[in-house]
């Protein structure tokens, strides 16, 4: 009972849709009618920029790194990243918003980070270097989701399982992503400080 005690608080804290209220405060509208209609980061910048887009993406990992105190706290480490897996897909598919969310790659951040400080770096870096060096910050998440499992099974096979599980919802999330990113089409970053 209490692993389905944590993973239910863990979904329902990963649904809060942040990039929605805080646009929504900010009187930027509503998010789902701007640009990709996604709920995330990327999309708070069109509206809100950089700063705006930041704040959103610190909550967006808050809920992740609290879903896995909780779940750390309720069970054991061992258990924890699988509530934060529980969170992203809160995030995700949140029943707020008829399960229309975000992707899902700042939670994946926060996960990184409550588990993992080590890892929250090298998958940072490997973000930075590769969605700044080639304009596509989905080109970054991609690559994160394929060196996150790698770096979860060096530390626990458990941990790595939930990694590995975190990686394949973000990448199904980002099939768009990866279909415009082969096909040419996918659109480059818009740095904008503010709007």
């Amino acid at each position: 009972m209490l692993y389905v005690i944590s993973i239910i608080i863990s979904y329902f804290l990963g649904s809060i849709p942040m990039g929605l209220i805080l646009t929504r405060m900010a009187g930027k509208g509503d998010l789902r009618q701007v640009g990709s209609g996604n709920i995330g980061a990327t999309n708070v910048m069109r509206v809100g920029g950089l700063r705006m887009a930041g704040m959103v993406w610190i909550l967006d990992m808050a809920k992740a790194i609290a879903a896995v105190i909780i779940g750390t706290a309720i069970i054991g480490e061992t258990f924890a990243p699988w509530c934060g897996f529980a969170a992203i897909v809160g995030h995700c598919y949140p029943i707020w918003l008829k399960f229309h969310g975000g992707k899902g790659i700042s939670s994946l951040f926060g996960v990184l980070m409550a588990i993992s400080p080590l890892s929250f770096a090298i998958c940072g870096v490997e973000w930075l270097i590769v969605a700044l060096g080639t304009g596509y910050s989905s080109f970054g998440a991609v690559v994160a989701f394929c060196v996150m499992p790698i770096l979860g099974f060096v530390i626990d096979t458990q941990i790595g399982l939930a990694f590995l599980a975190i990686s394949l919802l973000c990448l199904w999330r980002h099939r768009g992503n990866v279909k415009r990113l082969l096909n040419g089409t996918e659109s480059k970053i818009e740095w904008k400080w503010k709007k």
